[in-house]
């Protein structure tokens, strides 16, 4: 289920009207599937770093590593496995028939770079506060830039701010559930959490939201989306966003969502509808307008 959240990836082929260019295309689902090794490694090192702390948790307990299934030896040989096979998908003949991408070296800088990041991370920066939500949502940016730039694609300013803000708002809603399932003990298992309040995350979460739905909003209407979509009907998808918004504030608030924003996204019916419902008028207003 984590693999969705590299989707990001794919973003720039359907906002940058590129899916009539088969070439674009091929080259946006290697980005993806090197992502989604490049990521699937960064978990098995930060599964390695945590595993002491996951032991502490109701569900993370069950993970490999933390449970003693895997052992030092083979999560080492795994994800230099990963490794291996994320560059070699860089080498990808589609990405190097694309000459402004620089034959797949911009993915390999971006994936570098959020390998580096990541082990910044696991190394001691998930302990500062804000910063460690700040560094999750910028692992998410370069999905985008790497469905975006990397393949030659240019990225739509709004709809960077907007996956920022999204990104955010969904890593301060993944703290507050922590927060909130593990009370007083919640530092044992996270460090930075002492240093959060539910309070705190409210706030946080009312700030982010509401960039969310307003990023969106002027993307929508943006002179530029118009002119690269030839179309101003992606205005009517915002009633949906704002509804799988607030519907995912329910679940955080009300339900004990958040913990697990994959799950949440790919399990609430709900929210589920929503996709739908979003993914199907943007397809019916960029379709009408080609």
């Amino acid at each position: 289920p984590q693999w969705t959240k590299n989707a990001f990836v794919l973003v720039g082929v359907l906002f940058g009207h590129a899916w009539d260019d088969p070439l674009r295309v091929y080259a946006a689902l290697f980005a993806f599937a090197a992502f989604c090794a490049t990521a699937s490694m960064v978990y098995v090192v930060n599964d390695w770093f945590d595993r002491e702390r996951d032991r502490l948790h109701p569900t993370k307990r069950l993970r490999p590593i933390a449970s003693g299934l895997v052992g030092g030896p083979l999560a080492l040989g795994l994800a230099l496995a990963l490794a291996a096979l994320a560059w070699a998908l860089t080498r990808a003949p589609a990405l190097a028939a694309l000459p402004e991408t620089g034959g797949g070296e911009r993915l390999l800088a971006l994936l570098a770079l959020y390998v580096v990041m990541n082990l910044a991370y696991s190394l001691g920066l998930k302990q500062v506060p804000i910063l460690d939500c700040s560094l999750i949502s910028l692992g998410f940016m370069l999905r985008i830039l790497a469905g975006t730039w990397a393949i030659g694609i240019a990225p739509s300013r709004w709809l960077i701010v907007c996956g920022l803000a999204v990104t955010l708002f969904l890593a301060f809603a993944k703290r507050r559930a922590e927060l909130a399932a593990l009370g007083e003990d919640a530092g044992g298992h996270r460090a930075v959490l002492d240093r959060y309040s539910l309070p705190l995350l409210d706030q946080f979460l009312a700030i982010t939201g509401t960039a969310v739905l307003v990023t969106y909003s002027v993307y929508t209407v943006s002179g530029e989306t118009v002119l690269t979509h030839g179309t101003d009907d992606l205005i009517w998808t915002v009633p949906i966003v704002a509804y799988g918004l607030f519907r995912y504030l329910y679940l955080v608030f009300q339900r004990g969502g958040g913990g697990d924003p994959t799950r949440d996204l790919v399990s609430d019916p709900h929210l589920i509808g929503a996709g739908v419902a979003w993914l199907a008028i943007v397809l019916w207003a960029l379709g009408a307008s080609g």
